[in-house]
């Protein structure tokens, strides 16, 4: 019986993860600033995120995923931080897993080409829509550019990001669900 892999150690990364809340600890709170797809935070998380992808463990990605004290702010249903949990974060941890199947037989193998968003598409979504208390950016439908083991390019969905306080967050990786 062979033993099973293990999972790689995750730590903090506070380039990744923006500043959430003040110096008194109560959550910062959203802003209008459009986010950017050439920060150096962006770009950490959208790293993260194909380490992810690539090992099959979405625990590695969570910086990437929108933040918890930012959808129970945002939302306006009832318990957002459980569907935030068993209904969002599981999508994600699934996608992942579909994700890493279709980097096919040599995952660690295949390369990150880009992070596509279409800035064309970015709106910025008013209170009262989507469910949402508050405004925020949304984008849907960009992608991930990747080169596989046999070297042929290939992509896979960014369903949609959110902004929150500027920065580009994942709510749907594939499909909404």
């Amino acid at each position: 019986m062979s033993a099973a892999p293990s999972s790689p150690v995750v730590t903090v990364d506070l380039l990744a993860t923006p500043k959430l809340h003040d110096a008194d600890g109560k959550t910062l709170l959203q802003t209008k600033d459009r986010p950017s797809t050439e920060s150096a935070a962006f770009e950490k998380r959208m790293d993260l995120l194909w380490q992810a992808i690539v090992v099959n463990d979405a625990k590695i990605a969570e910086p990437t995923f929108f933040p918890s004290v930012a959808y129970e702010i945002v939302k306006d249903i009832d318990k957002p931080r459980v569907d935030w949990t068993h209904r969002l974060m599981k999508a994600f941890a699934r996608d992942i897993g579909k994700y890493h199947k279709e980097l096919g037989a040599e995952p660690k193998a295949a390369t990150l080409i880009a992070v596509e968003i279409d800035d064309g598409k970015v709106k910025w979504v008013e209170p009262g829509k989507e469910g949402n208390k508050l405004g925020y950016y949304r984008v849907t439908r960009s992608g991930i550019r990747y080169r596989d083991a046999a070297g042929a390019e290939k992509r896979l969905e960014l369903t949609s990001l959110i902004s929150w306080r500027g920065e580009w967050f994942v709510v749907h990786l594939h499909g909404f669900k």
